[in-house]
């Protein structure tokens, strides 16, 4: 039986957005200098009357709105975020409330760039079980309140943003095996040992301060690449199919540079990676979401295609799921 299937996507993005002209006359970097290492000439920032849970609201209305469903109907909500807007409760309450679907579930996920995938597959598991009917799955962020701003080397990287979809079990009726649509494998990885390679400096139990990011971006880098391209291989193992098959891949939209290397290694031509660093930057946990969003609504993604998403994250924690629209 295939797993949770797609019933609509939908994107928000704050008002502001910011060039990278702009920040080259806040601190010491150039266009140049962050095109030629990242790929990224943008990113939305939030303002003062924008948070995550209410990116991640506008987000949820749109993937209702383009499922043409009610909200009302929506029995699971799984928020994806290293950002929330409080240390409790979950943000995913607060979605739920505003969206007017009180009495379901409702929870955060916190794996970072990877939360998005960790909340797409503990959701699928969920649907399968009979814990829900429909859900909601979200990644959100306003990154720009935990970067350090008089560090060029990562505060250039990030920006805001949701995205998010709406999942609906699967049904006694679905069309068995690989060619129905639904979520086909999904396969997810942690390394604690990695910590010190990207983290947030600050937290209530340790320092009782939200604290700012920190990376090593070499060495993050040199792992994204294994990683993802291992985890991609292991899903296409697990479901059966080649890299031939897949007609897009949604990665995690951190670097440019990280999304042609893990291409080429899997043999992967490059136009079928969905891209939009370039204009949002990394947005974190809702980097894939919004990016799938953005090739949903220009038509380039379609029903039945085979749609690989993949990402990897502080902790580290990784992982790819493939889905058939």
């Amino acid at each position: 039986m295939m797993g949770a299937r797609l019933l609509g996507s939908g994107s928000a993005l704050p008002k502001q957005v910011v060039t990278n002209a702009e920040l080259a006359a806040r601190i010491d970097t150039t266009d140049e200098w962050i095109v030629e290492r990242t790929g990224i000439r943008q990113r939305y920032i939030a303002g003062d009357d924008e948070t995550t849970s209410t990116l991640a609201v506008d987000a949820a209305r749109a993937a209702i709105a383009d499922a043409g469903i009610e909200a009302s109907s929506i029995d699971l909500i799984v928020v994806a975020t290293a950002t929330p807007d409080n240390t409790f409760p979950a943000t995913a309450t607060k979605v739920q409330d505003a969206l007017g679907c009180n009495g379901g579930v409702a929870f955060d996920v916190a794996a970072v760039c990877s939360g998005f995938l960790y909340a797409l597959a503990t959701t699928d598991s969920l649907l399968r079980t009979g814990m829900g009917k429909r859900a909601l799955v979200i990644g959100a962020e306003t990154f720009s309140r935990i970067l350090d701003w008089d560090d060029r080397t990562t505060c250039v990287l990030f920006g805001d943003g949701a995205g998010a979809v709406v999942l609906e079990a699967p049904g006694e009726n679905d069309q068995p095996g690989t060619e129905g649509p639904g979520i086909i494998a999904s396969k997810l990885h942690a390394d604690g040992a990695q910590h010190d390679l990207l983290y947030v400096d600050g937290g209530p139990s340790t320092t009782q301060t939200v604290g700012h990011l920190r990376m090593k971006g070499r060495e993050v880098f040199r792992h994204a690449v294994v990683n993802l391209s291992s985890v991609l291989g292991e899903v296409l193992e697990q479901s059966g199919f080649t890299a031939d098959d897949i007609d897009w891949i949604v990665p995690h939209q951190a670097n440019a540079r990280i999304l042609d290397a893990t291409a080429r290694k899997l043999g992967i031509a490059p136009e079928k990676v969905i891209v939009t660093v370039d204009q949002h930057a990394n947005t974190s946990a809702a980097s894939v979401p919004l990016a799938f969003d953005v090739a949903r609504r220009d038509g380039r993604i379609k029903s039945g295609d085979l749609v690989m998403f993949e990402a990897m994250g502080g902790g580290f924690t990784w992982g790819a799921t493939l889905m058939r629209i």
